[in-house]
């Protein structure tokens, strides 16, 4: 039987955030820092990149003499390839005595400079982004205990946000719930997961099958949501995932103010509405009572009072809660599930 992707990492960690300039491919390293800040040391950025995280910034040498033990690559490009103007840099923090740890699709352990740099240092190269072995093909079976699934218009809005300070709410009003990741920012946060979008197509569903199994009656699975089922790219692990999780509720997650697929400028984000029909749709399938309990939004484009001013207007339209997890907080979404 298949298992979980498990990994322990050594802390402090220097967040490396190479040549990035858009905060959209800087998510993994963001959200390390907002959901594990005690164990980041600082940010590492390239000539030329500009994002920012929060953390202090250092250079290789400066992260060795405070101690940081682990490199964490945070960010990625489209594909996941890890760029040549890299190594210098991860050779540099191998040799430093840290290991390196990434979720792109591009592996460590398969470029042969890194191996040999790691080998000779005495330090792990830790691929995030490798399923486990064994999965099984989904069998549609329902499955004892609760399961909330976020979905989302588009990728990089906020789904693995929502799930976590969901999962965060009810733990703290006592209510059974564990956070289920599928992406590697989220396994690096948590510990362990499934990466979901590294995984073979037919194996999709088996792999949300294994993540959040049979459970207590009373017990929530709050399943992080990939991509989206409208994305021209991304939509095959968003089905396979949605089909696997067997959701009873959803949340749809999306941005204030984007009109468009991030990075397919010619393809228009999809409506809520959309949204919440296509998964209804699908989810029935393999859950005939899935329904959708709330809409949660990334406010960040706005003022909070042009943020409060938008999400009336579409709590109005939809006649569902509307949040914004960063802004107000998840109870009144938290709260339905309670009562659900």
């Amino acid at each position: 039987m298949s298992e979980l992707k498990t990994i322990q990492l050594k802390a402090p960690y220097l967040i490396f955030l190479g040549e990035e300039t858009s905060p959209t491919y800087a998510k993994t390293g963001a959200g390390i820092a907002h959901w594990r800040k005690e164990d980041c040391l600082g940010q590492m950025n390239l000539d030329g990149g500009s994002v920012d995280i929060g953390l202090p910034k250092m250079n290789i040498a400066e992260a060795s003499d405070q101690g940081a033990k682990t490199l964490v690559i945070g960010t990625s490009v489209v594909g996941g390839a890890i760029p040549d103007s890299w190594l210098p840099v991860l050779i540099e923090a191998l040799e430093a005595g840290m290991d390196i740890a990434a979720g792109v699709h591009t592996k460590l352990n398969d470029n042969e400079a890194l191996v040999e740099a790691a080998k000779n240092a005495g330090q792990k190269l830790i691929d995030v982004r490798t399923p486990p072995k064994n999965i099984p093909v989904g069998n549609g079976k329902k499955r004892t205990g609760k399961r909330l699934l976020t979905v989302g218009t588009d990728c990089a809005l906020g789904k693995k946000y929502t799930a976590l300070a969901i999962d965060q709410d009810l733990n703290a009003r006592g209510i059974k719930s564990t956070f289920r990741a599928t992406g590697q920012t989220g396994i690096l946060i948590s510990g362990s997961g499934m990466p979901i979008d590294a995984v073979v197509a037919d194996f999709l569903s088996g792999a949300a099958e294994v993540l959040s199994p049979d459970n207590d009656s009373d017990h929530w699975d709050i399943i992080e949501g990939q991509g989206a089922l409208h994305h021209p790219g991304y939509a095959a692990v968003s089905m396979g995932l949605l089909m696997g999780s067997q959701p009873d509720v959803f949340v749809v997650c999306t941005e204030l103010g984007r009109e468009k697929i991030s990075g397919w400028p010619e393809f228009d984000l999809p409506s809520i509405g959309e949204v919440i029909q296509r998964t209804t749709d699908i989810g029935k399938r393999t859950n005939k009572d899935i329904r959708c309990i709330g809409i949660s939004v990334n406010s960040s484009k706005f003022s909070e009072s042009e943020a409060l001013e938008k999400m009336q207007e579409i709590e109005k339209e939809y006649g569902l809660p509307v949040v914004d997890p960063i802004r107000f907080g998840v109870e009144r979404l938290t709260e339905v599930i309670i009562a659900s």
